[in-house]
């Protein structure tokens, strides 16, 4: 691949594959792999914004960090249940693969970032753990005045139109769904926790040899929740339609 000589753009990402497939539409085949760990990186020279650049997409594999209490909330000897829901929390990186160490080297010196996570909530909570990790080694210096810095590509599926509209018209990250998943995830987290400290400890002891740990998950609530609903109406339906037919 040859150096533009200009400023670099990175862009990420949610998997792998992703950014091997937009790679090659976005660079009409000429991107160049590197290897990486834990993902590889794909460039080529390119223009951006008006400016020849150097692209560098890699990828991150999922989310970047996971929500946890803080060490000494985890003694479930010590701590009762009901403290979990005011407890302390942490961000913590998910796997042990250092992507953050390596969002920080490719991120480092580069003038732009794009992100192309999935385009859910899930996916713009990814954008912000991505940059939460890499803003503080992005060049601004290499902005024009005024410019952004920070973009978000928006797609539907992974065609040559669909992505070169997606690049051509980039916005920017929304954070107010972000934050949306943090809350769920700290609601996932006090709930599982709560009450799964709380009805495995009650149980255990009670029934014989029961010594498994009971799992509360709080997303199946919901569903529960749903499952009964659809039996109340069904059998409201049957009732009323056998009261007709009478």
């Amino acid at each position: 691949m040859g150096d533009s000589g200009g400023p670099v753009v990175l862009m990420v990402a949610e998997k792998p594959m992703l950014a091997a497939s937009i790679s090659r539409i976005l660079s009409r085949g000429s991107a160049s792999k590197r290897d990486s760990r834990p993902t590889a990186v794909h460039e080529w020279a390119g223009k951006f914004r008006g400016r020849n650049v150097r692209f560098k997409f890699t990828a991150v594999t999922g989310h970047v960090f996971s929500l946890d209490f803080f060490a000494e909330f985890n003694n479930w000897g010590a701590v009762p249940p009901g403290k979990l829901f005011e407890a302390g929390t942490e961000k913590k990186e998910a796997s042990k693969s250092h992507m953050c160490d390596h969002l920080a080297r490719e991120a480092r010196g580069a003038a732009y970032l794009v992100l192309w996570l999935d385009c859910d909530r899930e996916g713009e909570n990814i954008c912000f753990e991505v940059i939460d990790t890499v803003k503080r080694v992005l060049n601004r210096s290499a902005l024009r005045p005024g410019e952004q810095q920070i973009f978000r590509a928006k797609f539907s599926a992974i065609t040559d139109k669909e992505l070169h509209e997606a690049m051509a018209n980039l916005v920017e990250p929304n954070e107010n769904e972000s934050l949306s998943v943090d809350a769920r995830q700290e609601l996932d987290l006090r709930m599982g926790c709560a009450f799964t400290r709380f009805q495995t400890q009650y149980f255990q002891g009670k029934y014989g040899d029961l010594d498994a740990l009971l799992v509360y998950v709080p997303c199946y609530l919901t569903g529960t929740a749903f499952d009964f609903l659809c039996y109340i109406v069904v059998h409201f339906i049957r009732r009323c339609c056998m009261f007709c037919f009478q």
